[in-house]
């Protein structure tokens, strides 16, 4: 019976390791898609104003 509960505490730490770690990769590409735009201002994605008329 140890051993299941240490298996299933191992699973669940390498579950949460495994999720920290791909939400700081994705905090990590939106940082470095920022710095990207900072040394290229022209690389700014265009945005286009859509309304109706009123």
């Amino acid at each position: 019976m140890k051993i299941v509960i240490l298996i299933l505490a191992i699973f669940l730490a390498v579950g949460a390791t495994i999720k920290k770690s791909a939400s700081d990769i994705k905090e990590v590409s939106a940082r470095l898609e920022l710095n990207e735009y900072k040394s290229h201002p022209n690389l700014l994605p265009v945005v286009e104003v859509v309304a109706p008329k009123a």
